[in-house]
């Protein structure tokens, strides 16, 4: 499942045979902005043109997150209202035009282009997750093919149109011409709208009010890599992690866990910095990346951990390491490969989070695991998690609409079965098996495409035809981290290094300063 190409369109030759059929993957604003076709006129690109941002590093830790993205996508896009938390905010478009006011609503329009921009790419997916498709996305570029990551709406892989194409892998071809372009325009009470060219500046030297919170800026507004527009904030690093660690770990956590999680999301923020690359910024504030949210709900507990472990890494190799987390592992974690279709690195290992802790997780070989002997105990770290152990029912009906959201169609869901198991007993690949056909869900797949499973760590018993009862543990894909395990020994005494040095073994802390010399983009 983790491909779901065409398998009409396979390769060079295949493609140079598809005549004038072109599939238009946009939609919404597309669907009003684009008009198939060819003109001479126009010079061909993977898609609208986008200046990436500017590198993080020891000099540049300011960090571009969308607060909002794909505005104006949508026909029917509500207005953009930007409200100032105290004073005026300040707004100046790329052509020096200026606008204060305490409050500026944006509203979008469409105008023709002076020369369409004609798109033309090959198509590959939709992915489980940004994880899964970078990992696709390195063995296309093994051909030497300059293959991008993208999010339409699922992650894709976009690559020029007449690439080589990996054996086996099915694409699709695309080819739009955009004869029309998405602007805001900018008014205060009172006055007549002014159409903004972007990039857009925009200061709130009060604050910028924002779902709930209010947020220091600078901000941006800018175009993305399919024309609609998207609010950014450029936030200096540490100043993120007041967003970050407290809707992560939560703000009441003792203080050794608030540090470790410092240390991740920071490092987490190094590592993804090309994560919307495409799209001209760094991070988004969802669950994409790390949910960034309300900086007020970082207490005077959470910036001192955050102050206490200032610009420090978890590294390997002199490189940061792919700092992930989540929220309990059931009792025993995952290796990289276990959670994501790539290649498992040696920091991140299967072992058991055995009760009393040990400085190391237990190596699976040195005690039988057996997964249901593992889910019918609680004897491990972190285990008065609400989910560290669950149960769930699945009907043949909610499997077959989970299904169709993916445009896996099997007919009348008949049998589910565990194909493939990982060394910590999470499930890699489950059949679902109906009237008419059979679907595989792998890895990542799993939980994306069966939303109600908090992980992939479950037993899996039919209660009845079309009925069945999945008893689990765990939240989260299981692989780094666990951060019910991290505040129960941050609770006993735990150093952060400590607790660092359990979950990523062999990593080193070092600062960003020390790492000056090292390129830390992240770019393929």
């Amino acid at each position: 499942m983790t491909l779901r190409f065409s398998k009409t369109l396979a390769g060079k030759g295949l493609l140079q045979r598809v005549g004038s059929v072109w599939r238009s993957g946009l939609t919404g604003l597309a669907s009003l902005l684009l008009t198939v076709g060819c003109s001479a006129t126009a010079s061909p690109r993977l898609h609208w043109p986008v200046d990436p941002p500017p590198a993080l590093g020891a000099e540049q830790t300011r960090l571009w997150v969308a607060l909002a993205a794909r505005l104006g996508s949508d026909a029917q896009a509500p207005p953009l209202v930007l409200r100032s938390a105290r004073g005026p905010l300040h707004l100046q478009d790329a052509l020096g035009r200026k606008l204060s006011a305490a409050s500026i609503t944006l509203r979008w329009q469409r105008r023709p282009l002076a020369q369409p921009i004609l798109l033309e790419r090959l198509e590959a997916g939709p992915f489980a997750s940004f994880e899964t498709a970078e990992a696709k996305a390195q063995q296309w570029r093994a051909l030497g093919v300059a293959v991008t990551v993208a999010q339409p709406r699922e992650w894709e892989l976009w690559a020029p149109l007449g690439s080589p194409v990996p054996q086996g892998w099915s694409v699709r071809p695309h080819r739009v011409e955009l004869k029309q372009v998405l602007e805001p325009v900018a008014s205060r009470s009172g006055q007549e709208g002014l159409a903004l060219e972007g990039p857009v500046r925009l200061e709130a030297p009060g604050g910028l009010r924002w779902q709930g919170g209010v947020y220091g800026g600078p901000f941006r507004l800018q175009r993305d890599a399919h024309g609609s527009w998207t609010l950014i904030e450029q936030v200096p690093l540490e100043r993120y992690l007041d967003g970050v660690v407290p809707h992560e770990i939560g703000a009441g956590a003792p203080p050794p866990a608030l540090a470790a999680q410092s240390v991740l999301a920071r490092t987490w923020a190094l590592r993804n910095q090309h994560r919307y690359r495409t799209d001209g910024y760094h991070l988004c504030a969802s669950v994409q990346c790390q949910v960034y949210s309300d900086p007020a709900l970082a207490n005077g507990a959470v910036r001192a951990a955050i102050r206490s472990t200032a610009l420090v890494l978890l590294t390997w190799q002199n490189q940061p390491i792919h700092a992930v987390y989540h929220a309990t592992n059931g009792g025993v974690a995952a290796s990289l490969d276990e959670a994501w279709d790539a290649q498992a690195l040696p920091y991140l290992q299967v072992g058991l989070d055995v009760q009393p802790p040990a400085l190391r997780l237990m190596p699976v070989g040195s005690a039988p695991l057996g997964l249901a002997g593992l889910l019918a105990s609680r004897a491990y770290v972190g285990a008065d998690h609400p989910r560290f152990r669950w149960t769930r029912e699945l009907d043949r009906q909610q499997v077959a609409a989970a299904l169709l959201r993916q445009g896996i169609r099997v007919g009348e869901v008949q049998r589910l079965q565990v194909l493939e198991r990982g060394r910590s007993g999470r499930v890699l690949a489950l059949a679902i098996e109906g009237s008419g056909g059979r679907g595989v869900l792998r890895l990542d797949a799993i939980r994306r495409t069966l939303r109600t499973i908090p992980s992939t760590l479950f037993e899996l018993r039919q209660q009845a035809p079309g009925r069945w009862l999945l008893r689990g543990g765990g939240f989260g894909h299981g692989v780094g981290l666990s951060q019910a395990g991290a505040i129960e020994l941050g609770r006993r005494g735990w150093t952060y290094q400590a607790i660092l040095a359990r979950y990523y073994p062999g990593t080193r802390l070092q600062s960003l300063e020390r790492l000056a010399a090292t390129d830390l983009s992240g770019d393929p």
